[in-house]
């Protein structure tokens, strides 16, 4: 049996504001970090395209979650007004921003990556 969207989306990893620096700032990859909450219905239907990015950009980049209602130290030091906001960290420095749902095709234009051949 497949795995729902649900399921997919919670096998991302979460990080905290504990473990942010250690994931995300240190990372030899680059990241893409969505900050949202659960019940932010924009931020559910961004679900679907962060999963199909995590299986693209599997070895070449990592996507990590940050709950802004369990991490709002980490919403206020990175500006994040509107949720989902997503950061691409290359080298531990935000490199993009994107604000509100995208297509995985603009989303991919943004940081810099072609999407993938079909």
């Amino acid at each position: 049996m497949a795995m729902t969207i649900d399921e997919q989306f919670m096998r991302i990893p979460e990080v905290t504001e504990a473990t942010f620096e250690a994931e995300v700032l240190r990372s030899p990859l680059p990241v893409l970090v969505a900050f949202g909450a659960s019940w932010s219905k924009a931020c559910g239907i961004l679900k679907s395209v962060l999963t199909e990015i995590v299986g693209d950009s599997e070895g070449k980049a990592r996507v990590v979650r940050v709950n802004v209602d369990d991490n709002p130290d980490l919403g206020l030091w990175y500006g994040i007004e509107s949720i989902p906001t997503l950061l691409w960290f290359i080298g531990g420095k935000v490199h993009a921003r994107i604000v509100g749902t995208a297509s995985k095709a603009a989303i991919l234009a943004k940081l810099g990556t072609p999407p993938p051949s079909q």
